[in-house]
């Protein structure tokens, strides 16, 4: 599903994103709620970003990458959890482009995403490369989601990849 936002690009540099775990639901510009095997997960667009919920019989999770005001803790390049019966995976890269390569690649992500139907992106007014976008899939008992954040002003990409599945028991020796 693609969407035009309306509302004021708020985080318009890569470096002001922030990941926080366990943050109750913020106001979401765009929703897609998905019904993955026994999971729920809704993806959220916030006018500052992402956020992800999933819910299980096992629990719930709470992912959000954003300009979080008065957080100190910055976008993380990994991060390894257990939460519950679960382990939490998350990775982000930034890519740099040039404006030819960006247009190019933002263009492509979004009509990936676009059609997709366990995706979910936004553009923000001013830009057409100006956007967040997302996608879901549940395969081998895990939840995984990919997002992109854009900054055309900048040229830069916000890649993350988490992983959310049930934790595997450690065999005895």
């Amino acid at each position: 599903m693609l969407t035009t936002l309306q509302t004021a690009y708020s985080d318009t540099r890569a470096a002001d994103l922030a990941w926080a775990l366990g943050r109750e639901p913020l106001p979401a510009l765009a929703v897609l709620d998905l019904q993955l095997a026994d999971a729920k997960l809704q993806l959220r667009l916030l006018g500052a970003s992402h956020q992800v919920l999933l819910e299980e019989d096992r629990g719930s999770c709470s992912e959000t990458v954003a300009c979080i005001p008065g957080s100190s803790t910055p976008l993380p390049l990994g991060v390894a959890k257990r939460l519950g019966d679960w382990e939490y995976e998350f990775a982000a890269r930034v890519e740099t482009l040039s404006e030819g390569s960006f247009a190019v690649r933002a263009q492509e992500l979004l009509a990936l995403v676009a059609d997709h139907p366990h995706g979910l992106a936004g553009t923000f007014p001013g830009s057409p490369h100006a956007f967040t976008a997302m996608l879901a899939q549940r395969s081998e008992g895990q939840v995984r989601w990919r997002t992109w954040h854009a900054y055309p002003q900048e040229g830069q990409l916000v890649v993350t990849r988490t992983r959310v599945g049930v934790r595997m028991p450690v065999p005895a020796l």
